[in-house]
């Protein structure tokens, strides 16, 4: 007899970036994933939102204004997000949204450590200190622990922004794995000499404001036609801000098609787990690449 194929598994990873995102996205994105039985993995920013010292990346990185405008990014984020930290104060978000990231470990989600200040670490990193990284990434998990009594399992950079000095500050915490990564499989990244005991878990689906201004959406907004058929294990990185926001009905629909398709819903840590356990799982060097439909370079194994 042929064994049927395993069905495909897809983990969400649910980035919440800036304040109001994260206050109004979370509610809407928990209630459709109580009506579909889904378990997610949410990654939170707790400190400051500077979300409006972003627009500086239209002089530092190449394709940035045109995916601006390629994606209608007044339509996803609102005024007080995109002025935060400039001509409006920058909310604390652990403060602000408190019981927002409460209530997600409530619902029975998965939870980790996304950024401090957002803003700074995906577009600074490169530059900082490793003392500057050590206390970016302290600020980040003590604000975890006062809000939730105890250490953080789980940790994805923002904008998949990793540096050697990163890459050694995070040995200092018990983290089960990290999602720093785009492209691949599970593995055990390499760096300066080291190789790390904390395995990386990428995300390998295009995001949705990568594929915004795809033809292929066409005028319905299906987004089942952009991503095609999927198969084997998936990790798919949402955003708050997103698919929490004016696109959830659309990626509703996604999510029952893909279902209906046969696909199950895992958390992030399934995978985590099965890769601690694996035997043979490769290690890996980190590099910087382009995607399409993504201003500047990600981060992926090589």
């Amino acid at each position: 007899m042929t064994t049927p194929p395993a069905p495909t598994r897809i983990a969400l990873k649910v980035d919440c970036d800036t304040a109001e995102g994260t206050k109004h996205g979370i509610p809407r994105l928990l209630r459709l994933f109580d009506g579909l039985g889904i378990r997610a993995t949410f990654f939170f920013s707790l400190g400051p939102d500077r979300s409006g010292r972003a627009v500086l990346r239209v002089f530092t990185r190449k394709g940035f204004l045109a995916k601006m405008l390629r994606s209608r990014a007044p339509s996803l984020y609102p005024l007080r997000t995109m002025l935060s930290g400039t001509l409006l104060p920058a909310p604390d978000i652990g403060k602000a949204a408190r019981a927002q990231v409460l209530s997600v470990k409530a619902a029975g989600h998965e939870t980790g450590v996304h950024a401090w200040d957002h803003v700074g670490w995906h577009d600074g990193l490169s530059r900082w200190s490793p003392e500057r990284v050590r206390s970016e990434y302290a600020k980040l998990h003590e604000s975890y622990r006062e809000i939730f009594g105890e250490d953080a399992r789980a940790s994805a950079c923002p904008g998949w922004t990793v540096s050697d000095a990163y890459l050694h500050e995070r040995e200092r915490y018990p983290l089960l794995y990290t999602s720093d990564t785009r492209g691949g499989g599970p593995f055990l990244p390499r760096a300066s000499g080291f190789v790390s005991r904390i395995p990386e878990i990428p995300s390998t689906l295009p995001t949705l404001d990568e594929l915004l201004g795809d033809p292929r959406l066409g005028a319905s907004g299906d987004l089942s036609a952009v991503f095609g058929p999927l198969s084997g294990d998936v990790v798919h990185t949402i955003h708050t801000e997103v698919e929490g926001g004016p696109y959830l009905a659309a990626f509703g629909e996604l999510l029952r098609k893909w279902r209906e398709a046969g696909a199950v819903f895992v958390p992030l840590e399934t995978f985590a787990v099965e890769a601690q356990r694996s035997a043979d799982l490769p290690v890996r060097e980190i590099a910087p690449i382009t995607l399409p439909g993504r201003a500047g370079t990600v981060a992926s194994q090589r």
